[in-house]
């Protein structure tokens, strides 16, 4: 008999899984201690976990698992391989239609941008800005870079420049930081390595520059004394200098998407937390795994988030969860926590479950994060 953590270990399903498909009767242990409730399971039973976790993998519904396992463990071979057949079917004809759809969408696309008549950048930004200020705005949004080689465009932190607001920004599809710090009124002349007291804003029409990553963390660096930063962008260029030190680079040659969209949310439910009692119940409490086929990375821990009459949050296991419970990706969530920076934070709750999670401070409503969240099966 294998131990849950032992069949984890050797299934490749995590321990939270296999709980839930016990509870979901997909793969119930042989045996359950009445006194301590622990799950114990038979040596043959590994085979179907791995199954399991290959069917998991490939999407196949729960319903069509539950199917596939018991004819995987019993006489009827010709079972799974037609349920096997139809999913696959399923999958190409939806992977047809997708097609289609992106193919209409790159047409439209095309249409739009007319690169034959597309002009190179040539827009001139200068800003004299607070090095802390700045050094604040890249590390309440740098945890939200994103790293997918097919995304190249969040591959960076857009900075988007509008009048005297400079709104620093990063997203991997699945959490989004924003930073808004002012950059001043003044000339779009002044020099980037201006030693001047005061910020000097750009006072030039709207542009949006992204940063890559790696250029990013080198200007952070620098960032680490009172003085002025200077920020300039030319052409394709991207440089700051602080002090007689300076780092420069490459702009990501894509556009941003439009963040302003994604951050227009109704109005939700606002409850002020204690981080560093939320950061303890996150650390320590209950987690489950999230399925495969989630959006988002694999292999998350997720929280389930509840909130009282009270106002008090709670991190709630499978059993206490309720249709108004909100599962987020853990690790998201202790970094938008440690980035905001703060002891006390504002979560804001959507009016549904599928509904993003703000961060935000109470001191500074132009500084927030939003998480996405992580369906929990019923």
């Amino acid at each position: 008999m294998r131990s849950i953590g032992e069949m984890a270990r050797d299934s490749g399903l995590g321990v939270s899984a296999l709980r839930f498909y016990d509870r979901a009767g997909v793969l119930v242990p042989a045996r359950v201690d009445p006194a301590s409730g622990y799950r114990w399971y038979a040596p043959e039973q590994l085979d179907e976990a791995r199954v399991l976790a290959r069917l998991r993998r490939a999407g196949m519904p729960l319903a069509d698992i539950r199917l596939a396992l018991a004819g995987w463990s019993g006489a009827d071979p010709d079972l799974v391989r037609r349920l096997l057949q139809a999913h696959l079917r399923r999958l190409e004809r939806g992977l047809a239609e997708a097609r289609s759809e992106f193919s209409t969408l790159r047409a439209l696309l095309d249409h739009r941008e007319n690169p034959m008549t597309a002009s190179p950048r040539t827009d001139t930004v200068r800003l004299s800005l607070g090095s802390p200020e700045l050094a604040g705005a890249i590390d309440a949004v740098r945890f939200a870079v994103g790293k997918d080689p097919e995304l190249p465009m969040l591959g960076g932190v857009l900075f988007d420049v509008d009048g005297d607001t400079l709104h620093v920004v990063a997203t991997d599809r699945y959490r989004m930081a924003v930073a808004r710090m002012a950059s001043g009124s003044g000339s779009d002349s002044a020099s980037p390595s201006a030693s001047a007291s005061a910020s000097a804003g750009h006072g030039g029409p709207r542009e949006q520059v992204v940063v890559p990553a790696p250029l990013v963390d080198a200007m952070r660096a620098l960032l680490g004394s009172d003085e002025p930063a200077g920020f300039a962008v030319e052409a394709d260029r991207v440089t700051l200098e602080a002090g007689e030190r300076q780092a420069s680079g490459q702009r990501l040659a894509h556009d941003f998407p439009d963040y302003r969209r994604l951050v227009q949310l109704p109005a939700g439910r606002r409850v002020v937390v204690d981080v560093p009692a939320l950061r303890e119940a996150l650390e320590t409490g209950p987690v489950r795994t999230a399925e495969a086929g989630e959006p988002g990375p694999s292999a998350r821990d997720v929280s389930v988030l509840a909130t009282t009459d009270d106002g008090t949050v709670t991190v709630v296991g499978d059993g206490d969860a309720d249709g108004n419970s909100v599962g987020v990706d853990r690790g998201f969530l202790l970094d938008a926590l440690a980035a905001a920076d703060r002891d006390r934070l504002v979560l804001e709750f959507g009016a549904a479950p599928t509904a993003p999670l703000a961060i935000r401070r109470t001191d500074d409503e132009g500084t927030f994060s939003l998480l996405m969240p992580v369906r929990l099966d019923s």
